[in-house]
């Protein structure tokens, strides 16, 4: 396998001005990759993530679900990464499942895009949601042999979000197959830092202690679990992906801890030096999805050479002192119960 040389490679990075794809144009740059175009409808990235960076990349603005703003992004790019999506937190996937199951149509003309325009790679930002959701009602950590596409059975994802992101993994092998592009999808598990918004649950207990929220909620009864995984380690797996893998297989780019929502919870709380009056109030009225999700990083160590870096406790911290410096108090109050249901 031939090293990656970034500073020959033309990069496309969609959904770039998104919470994790910001995160991963930086590294591209420090990379010192040859160029770095972002594609973005916009609908939930924030130009302002890319702020820093304006000045050094190339930014399209538009629909990918088009065709030829998708054959327009993809001309000239030797590299793809793919994370351009219709999602947010369980509050959104579970009361817009139209939504989430229309990236099913956005993956495969993002893909055949890149393909008609020559890339020679292209990395996709998978989900942990493709795991069979009856397979978390325990701690077990989830390999990538337990989804197949060969075996009958092989496939029991969660809610059309999951379902549409193990058919975006199939897509792009099938693309493998047909064209030979190099290409891997990372399952990437609850992903949480500096830029993610409300619509996650790190971020929303975070929110609720910077208001001092009391009674302060959590959903469900707070015993549920997941392998919360800082973004920088997210970044650092999609890019050893495309490095490494090449044949348009999975691996797993989460913690192999469970997290419960309690932990996080108390840990925020902790950070914030402070105790709800009333309490905590579990809400055992709202989605929480499976029991416990955490990902077993064997194959992605072996074949990618990653691991996550960043303890929780050292990733909630610096989350927090991002949070706190970039919100005022009176507008997250305001938005807050709104925006834990929405994409932004």
């Amino acid at each position: 396998m031939i090293e990656m040389d970034w500073k020959r490679a033309k990069v496309l990075v969609t959904g770039g001005a998104s919470f994790i794809g910001s995160h991963l144009v930086e590294a591209l740059l420090e990379k010192r990759a040859a160029c770095v175009r972002v594609a973005d409808d916009l609908s939930s990235g924030n130009l302002q993530n890319l702020a820093a960076v304006r000045d050094d990349i190339e930014i399209f603005e538009g629909d990918l679900r088009h065709v030829d703003f998708a054959g327009e992004a993809s001309r000239g790019c030797d590299v793809v990464f793919h994370l351009a999506a219709d999602h947010g937190g369980r509050g959104y996937i579970s009361t817009h499942p139209a939504n989430c199951a229309g990236n099913m149509a956005l993956d495969n003309i993002v893909f055949d895009a890149a393909v008609k325009n020559g890339a020679e790679r292209i990395t996709f930002a998978s989900s942990a949601c493709v795991y069979p959701t009856d397979i978390q009602l325990g701690r077990t950590l989830l390999r990538e042999d337990m989804v197949s596409f060969a075996e009958r059975g092989g496939a029991f994802a969660d809610e059309e979000y999951g379902w549409a992101k193990l058919m975006g993994e199939m897509s792009l092998r099938a693309h493998h197959k047909q064209h030979g592009v190099k290409a891997a999808s990372g399952r990437i598990s609850s992903a949480y830092g500096p830029r993610e918004n409300e619509t996650h649950a790190v971020v929303a207990l975070i929110a609720k202690a910077f208001i001092k929220q009391t009674p302060f909620e959590v959903w469900g009864d707070g015993e549920q679990t997941r392998g919360f995984t800082y973004v920088g380690d997210i970044v650092d797996g999609l890019i050893l992906a495309c490095e490494h893998v090449e044949d348009g297989s999975a691996i797993n780019i989460g913690t192999d801890e469970f997290i419960s929502l309690n932990r996080v919870a108390e840990a925020v709380l902790d950070e914030f030096d402070w105790r709800p009056p009333e309490g905590i109030r579990h809400l055992v009225d709202r989605p929480v999805g499976v029991v416990h999700r955490a990902l077993d990083g064997s194959v992605a160590k072996q074949r990618a050479g990653w691991a996550p870096k960043v303890s929780f406790e050292e990733g909630l911290r610096q989350t927090i002192e991002w949070y706190v410096a970039n919100n005022e108090i009176r507008d997250v109050a305001e938005r807050l119960d709104r925006t834990v249901m929405q994409r932004k």
